[in-house]
């Protein structure tokens, strides 16, 4: 029997591969419309876009139904390929019976068109959590808890799979064992946040994962 319970993922920038179409976006609005955050790419990553509006953008409330039209229409030209080896990755879990299911920041609708172009989703995963699904979102650590309590476990029997320091610090504060992925940021930045690091899921084996799991329990 395994002793990991579920494995849990973050989306973009862990499964697939957006992370640098969204700093591309958000970089731009950020010059935009708050300049004076150079770094506000950055800040925003792996949040909802609930918590985007109310922490960046509360003082411009009628400048989000035009933001909201931007980022619709660059989610449809956008291109949803996996990050190297995380399908893989996905595929021998399921094999050793170990649950998995996405936990994102994102909302329904992208959810949808993700799964449009990715109908395997739902082979790969047993639950898909989308922001819908949990009051307060990353860096907070509820969406963790709700992924571990979809599978009746423990956060600890839990592994969550992350690459941007919102997520991390959502993945740490649940007390599940954390492992980084530097699509998005570099080694130093999320080691900290992590217990395994690693550049992308290719040079993971569950095998590998495992032993590391069961020592730090």
């Amino acid at each position: 029997m395994p002793t990991i319970k579920a494995a849990l993922f973050d989306l973009d920038g862990v499964v697939i591969d957006t992370e640098s179409q969204y700093s591309h976006f958000w970089g731009s609005i950020g010059r935009q419309y708050r300049p004076d955050v150079p770094d506000f790419a950055e800040r925003i990553k792996g949040t909802t876009l609930e918590s985007i509006y109310s922490n960046w953008f509360a003082h411009l409330k009628d400048q989000l139904p035009e933001i909201t039209r931007k980022l619709n229409d660059f989610e449809l030209q956008m291109e949803y390929n996996y990050i190297r080896g995380t399908r893989e990755f996905i595929i021998s879990l399921k094999e050793e019976g170990i649950h998995t299911a996405i936990v994102t920041a994102s909302n329904e609708e992208k959810m949808q068109r993700v799964l449009a172009i990715h109908p395997e989703f739902t082979d790969l995963f047993d639950y898909i959590l989308t922001s819908k699904d949990y009051a307060a979102g990353k860096p907070a650590p509820d969406c963790y808890l709700k992924g571990a309590d979809i599978f009746d476990a423990s956060p600890q029997d839990c592994v969550v799979f992350e690459d941007s320091i919102n997520g991390l610090q959502a993945g740490r504060q649940s007390g599940a064992y954390v492992v980084a992925l530097t699509t998005t940021n570099p080694y130093d930045a999320v080691s900290p946040l992590a217990d395994l690091v690693v550049n992308d899921l290719s040079e993971l084996p569950l095998s590998t994962l495992q032993q590391q799991f069961d020592h730090y329990r």
